[in-house]
């Protein structure tokens, strides 16, 4: 990836933390027999503690910011689409319990933290990146998340921190067999069974990346779907007309699952900037939900 400091300079480096997934695997991956002093469950707070303390340590940003979903049922996409995510059950009353907790954890830590009712944490990073990405030199979002890799590119990579998982552009092509600006098309027609994006009917990954090695985009199928048949692809001969029949649906479902990058965010770059946790905040944070011995593994800021 170009860099553009100066000689000897470390690059500035933009990190932007998707916290749901790290939170709903801790929740899922650790016992509920985990709780603080008053007996409530703690385990996704913990997890996501040991996780954060962890990035935070090895990957030490200079600039972070941690978004979370505040619009598991309120996204704006829901009014477009009421049927999204529809076929996901409602969180379990003890995780809802501990999402407030990871995101003041999170603040108490030192990162700057965002939520929306409409907007999915998605949207609040990718918003971040467009906002902020020509006044660093990288950005890296930190995600477990498949679609924010479409966000990646030449400036910009793809980290499941917790799986060490590290995608660049060469990277998401081998993986998913597109380009990373592609990822929104191949959810378009392929859709998306865990957000209950419907996709074209019929066409599945292997199909829609075929297509997509032939296209650009949606706009270059659509508007050449004669040549469809031509292709060496299993069902040709008949998918032209299957993707006629489901035209709308194929361009409903890409922008189900694109990326916004108009939320609000009221963040400057300064803001982002990370200089540790302030223990006099995080100690009784900590120490009330029972987990004050992870009071030192976090960085601290330090006072002039």
């Amino acid at each position: 990836m170009p860099n553009d400091a100066p000689a000897g300079a470390a690059p500035r480096r933009l990190h932007l933390v998707d916290a749901s997934p790290y939170i709903f695997r801790a929740f899922f991956s650790l016992p509920s027999s985990m709780t603080d002093p008053e007996g409530r469950p703690i385990n996704a707070v913990r997890g996501f503690v040991d996780m954060l303390t962890r990035f935070i340590r090895e990957e030490r940003p200079e600039l972070l910011l941690v978004a979370f979903d505040g619009s598991l049922t309120t996204s704006f996409r829901n009014e477009v689409y009421p049927e999204y995510k529809a076929n996901r059950d409602l969180p379990d009353a003890d995780l809802v319990a501990q999402l407030d907790r990871c995101q003041q954890v999170a603040a108490a830590m030192g990162a700057f933290c965002c939520i929306d009712d409409r907007y999915e944490a998605d949207d609040l990073v990718a918003t971040a990146k467009a906002r902020f990405e020509a006044s660093v030199d990288e950005t890296v979002v930190v995600t477990a998340d498949k679609d924010l890799a479409q966000l990646v590119d030449e400036r910009s990579w793809f980290l499941d921190f917790a799986r060490g998982t590290r995608l660049g552009p060469a990277e998401v092509i081998e993986r998913f067999g597109v380009r990373p600006e592609q990822i929104r098309d191949l959810l378009g027609l392929a859709g998306d069974s865990v957000d209950n994006i419907p996709g074209v009917r019929g066409v599945g990954p292997k199909t829609a990346v075929a297509l997509l090695d032939e296209f650009a985009d949606l706009e270059e199928l659509y508007g050449d779907l004669e040549r469809v048949a031509t292709l060496s692809i299993r069902g040709a001969k008949t998918l032209g007309k299957k993707l006629a029949e489901h035209r709308d649906a194929a361009f409903l479902s890409r922008d189900l699952a694109t990326c916004a990058v108009d939320a609000p965010l009221d963040a400057t770059l300064d803001d982002l900037a990370y200089v540790g946790a302030d223990p006099g905040i995080l100690g009784p944070l900590l120490q009330g939900f029972g987990l004050s011995g992870r009071l030192d593994a976090v960085p601290h800021r330090t006072t002039p």
